[in-house]
């Protein structure tokens, strides 16, 4: 065969591998009552999550939380004409109220991310199944007590790491990583170069009456008011979040985890910082590389907020760097290119516009992720049908999210770390390990994994 053929998994045969992912030991499409559903954070990706579950399972809307009321108040409205159920959800801006008052079975978490570990925990204890987007948490014993709390009441806790439900990703990790295609794999590369460090400097000013910025912060420190933090002015600051790094980098590193099999990397280092632009308020770094250290292997990331990507063909992505070949993935597709003489293989993203006709009118939806969180919201419901672990385990997001957080660390000290899980320390490193617990404001407490 030519070395230059290529070959596409996509239409027919990418649907079937989906449909047949999609029905295989789901029992819960026969059940006879919805299930109780309630969304904590209701702005773009909350909503998009929730419209992704209720495209493939019956579920009953009851409630949904946000501190904004405008935000809220739209999301309402859209839900209502979604649900066949035709009934408004009831609405909160305390989580807390919503769990004691409406008892969902389901819980979506799409707020920020220093609200992740608290809302989750939380919901948890309330009796809920929890789906909570990633990062799970902003350090790394938020962490630790959210895998304890899922462990003690026993909920299935699914992470928003929707890569391992990515169709064209599925079949690359089943027809090259598992085959054997690649051989021996000795380093692995991972990159974001999107221009998705937002900054500026906009005036402090009064706080809107249909804001509450007291409980959008929450634990976080309180900054000055200087317009609503929605969508993308909130990542640009590390008092909410982990930087391109937590955003980005768990996506890929929790793909490739899974891809490899491995666990907690034994070392974990980081360089980088504000480079390019050091105007505005941003604080998050603009240009940061990090290893992940593993036996025989290096997991090497690489993100610039600015320039041009090394690959434009592959400005968000994994490659897998074998002796026998390469598998480059990307949320939009992925390629094997042999060593040697060989065949080159393509992967194309599946997108589902025909079956679901409503995604082409939802306002910032990201088409090519579609399919893969409706995939993800049926494996979480399948692990709650069959008291079992989801895909993305909130373990799995805790080991993905806490080594994103100790690069970071690592980039902020200057010096390489090494995390136990079992002592929950820094080994060897008491200012470190200081630093795995961040200090919450006023009245919040702080979650600790042995009395969650």
């Amino acid at each position: 065969m030519s070395i230059n053929r290529r070959h596409f998994i996509r239409g027919a045969s990418a649907t079937l591998a989906l449909t047949a992912l999609q029905v295989k030991g789901f029992g819960y499409f026969n059940q006879a009552t919805p299930r109780r559903v309630a969304l904590i954070g209701a702005g773009w990706y909350g909503k998009s999550d929730l419209f992704r579950l209720m495209q493939v399972a019956p579920v009953d809307v009851v409630a949904l939380c946000d501190p904004d009321r405008h935000m809220l108040e739209e999301a309402a409205d859209l839900v209502m004409s979604r649900q066949k159920i035709k009934k408004r959800p009831q609405l909160y801006n305390d989580y807390r109220k919503l769990l004691s008052e409406t008892k969902p079975e389901i819980v979506l978490i799409g707020s920020p991310d220093h609200w992740h570990a608290l809302q989750c925990i939380e919901a948890v204890k309330a009796g809920a199944h929890v789906y909570v987007q990633k990062p799970i948490s902003v350090d790394v014993i938020e962490g630790e007590a959210m895998v304890a709390a899922a462990r003690k009441y026993n909920r299935v806790v699914q992470v928003g790491t929707q890569r391992k439900s990515t169709p064209h990703l599925i079949e690359a990790k089943k027809k090259i990583v598992d085959a054997g295609l690649l051989g021996k794999i000795s380093h692995v590369e991972m990159c974001c170069y999107f221009h998705m460090r937002a900054n500026g400097s906009p005036a402090v000013q009064p706080v809107p009456e249909f804001f509450d910025y007291e409980m959008w912060t929450g634990p976080a420190p309180l900054r000055p008011y200087d317009g609503l933090p929605h969508k993308r002015w909130w990542r640009t600051f590390m008092e909410y979040g982990n930087g391109i790094m937590g955003d980005m980098c768990v996506h890929m590193l929790d793909t490739v985890r899974w891809m490899l099999k491995l666990g907690w990397p034994v070392r974990i280092s980081s360089t980088g910082g504000i480079y390019e632009d050091k105007t505005g308020k941003s604080n998050i770094a603009d240009t940061q590389s990090a290893i992940f250290e593993y036996e025989g292997l290096n997991c090497v990331w690489q993100h610039r907020a600015w320039g041009t990507p090394a690959d434009p063909e592959y400005p968000w992505s994994f490659k897998l760097y074998g002796d026998k070949g390469t598998l480059l993935g990307s949320t939009m597709q992925a390629d094997f290119i042999p060593e040697g003489k060989g065949e080159k293989i393509h992967f194309d993203v599946l997108y589902e516009k025909e079956k679901y006709p409503e995604d082409l009118k939802e306002k910032d939806i990201e088409l090519n992720a579609a399919p893969a969180t409706r995939l993800h919201m049926l494996d979480f419901l399948k692990a709650i049908e069959n008291n079992s672990k989801p895909v993305a385990d909130i373990e799995e997001g805790h080991i993905s999210t806490s080594s994103c957080i100790l690069a970071n660390l690592s980039m902020e000290l200057g010096r390489p770390l090494v995390y136990d899980p079992v002592s929950r320390t820094i080994k060897n490193d008491a200012e470190a390990t200081k630093r795995l617990r961040r200090i919450y404001r006023s009245s919040w407490v702080h979650p600790d994994p042995s009395s969650v």
